[in-house]
């Protein structure tokens, strides 16, 4: 049985960072745009006739242009019924271009070397706000020069123009609101106090764990008052996260997520954790650095007080020849029992 030996770390981190960094302005964000549409000019690659909508869809484009062709005899297959998706940012104006994503919807083979017909782009509202048309780009050849890796894809490059504004006048306001990306009360309070004490007057205030609720000061323009706002430094505590792919066996975690105190059995693995303020080192052991030392038989890992977190729990059980789902199992195992404090984020 592989046996880990591992102490306990107290840390509390603070990392100073701007405002803008962990904050929005509310009312101030980006709109989604989604639309219908035709891929023509491939070859031979487009729908067969098992996609109706498709013939449908051509029959109609056809008929806009004064051809008319009952569906039945489209036998063409050039082109593709695509949805059309994309990004509006905020402030955009008439005439801005972005790029829009093209995603067959039909038994399409391939997009590569199609062109999309002009496309009206609606928002939530149904309203239109932007049109897209253009060559579509499927990204080429994969790293070893085959075909693409999502032939049905792709993307056309500057390929959408605003035609409706949204309106967002933050200019003649004189309260505005800042929501945090991540609900923390201490990061609010945090926001508020960075603001209060850079403008040396009350003018912030956290009315909830996200939200932060600001009064522009007499003598300057709402947008000079954010952007002043946005550049303030703060001391931000960041949620502790562990990302884990089980796809591909990747663990990400901050290095200093401590571990409680613990006894895991996982398979021929027991992990061990206990405090220890000076460090193991018996006859023949192998000391990989200062603060890390693994047994001669390599199934025992002692580590120094102040120096367990996730980051060198993984470091040991990698160096043991544990494979990532084990490490994986693990991980999860301390997050159910409570020997983790940090959010497990599986993907």
């Amino acid at each position: 049985m592989k046996y880990f030996l591992l102490s306990l770390l107290f840390l509390s981190a603070l990392n100073a960072t701007k405002i803008n960094d962990v904050s929005n302005i509310v009312g101030v964000r980006e709109n989604q745009l989604i639309g219908y549409s035709l891929v023509v000019g491939l070859e031979k690659t487009g729908d067969g006739t098992t996609s109706k909508f498709t013939l449908q869809s051509i029959s109609n484009m056809l008929k806009a242009m004064n051809i008319d062709m009952n569906p039945i005899d489209i036998k063409s297959k050039n082109v593709a019924a695509v949805v059309v998706t994309a990004t509006m940012k905020p402030f955009a104006r008439q005439g801005d271009k972005f790029d829009v994503t093209v995603s067959s919807i039909g038994d399409a083979k391939s997009l590569e070397g199609g062109t999309l017909l002009m496309t009206p782009l609606k928002g939530v509202d149904g309203k239109i706000y932007a049109l897209g048309q253009g060559a579509v780009s499927i990204g080429g050849r994969n790293s070893r020069g085959g075909a693409a890796t999502h032939p049905t894809a792709g993307i056309v490059f500057n390929g959408g123009f605003i035609e409706r504004e949204i309106n967002i006048n933050l200019f003649n306001q004189e309260y505005a609101t800042l929501s945090l990306k991540e609900a923390d009360f201490k990061n609010a309070v945090a926001v508020q106090k960075a603001i209060n004490s850079f403008y040396n007057t009350q003018i912030a205030v956290a009315t909830d764990s996200r939200s932060v609720k600001l009064k522009c000061p007499q003598n300057r323009s709402m947008i000079e008052f954010l952007a002043e706002v946005q550049d303030i430094d703060m001391n931000y505590r960041p949620k502790n996260k562990i990302i884990i792919n089980e796809r591909t066996g990747t663990i990400v975690a901050g290095v200093n997520i401590e571990i409680k105190p613990i006894i895991l059995t996982h398979g021929d693995i027991t992990i061990k954790i206990v405090e220890q303020k000076v460090i193991l080192s018996p006859d023949g052991a192998i000391r990989i650095d200062k603060d890390l030392v693994i047994g001669l038989n390599e199934n025992e890992v002692y580590t120094k007080e102040g120096t367990t977190t996730v980051a060198n729990l993984v470091r040991s059980l990698q160096k043991m020849g544990a494979s990532p789902t084990d490490i994986i199992s693990i991980l999860e195992a301390m997050k159910s029992a409570g020997s983790i404090v940090a959010d497990l984020v599986v993907m």
